[in-house]
């Protein structure tokens, strides 16, 4: 995971886009709350900065 994000920064996203969630296949809860802090999360940060770039070069 540190790699990837490591990544992610290098080509300009920001490294909260990405999470691991260890989870058993009975954590249903868990999964729904996962999903949800993910989402939020997403909404927070915005758009990919990486499709404004590639729209502006089109």
């Amino acid at each position: 995971m540190s790699q990837a994000k490591k990544l992610m920064a290098e080509v300009g996203l920001e490294q909260e886009r990405l999470e691991m969630f260890n989870l058993g296949a009975s954590d249903a809860p868990l999964f729904a709350a996962a999903c949800k802090e993910m989402t939020e999360r997403a909404r927070k940060l915005g758009p990919n900065p990486l499709k404004e770039e590639e729209a502006s070069v089109k």
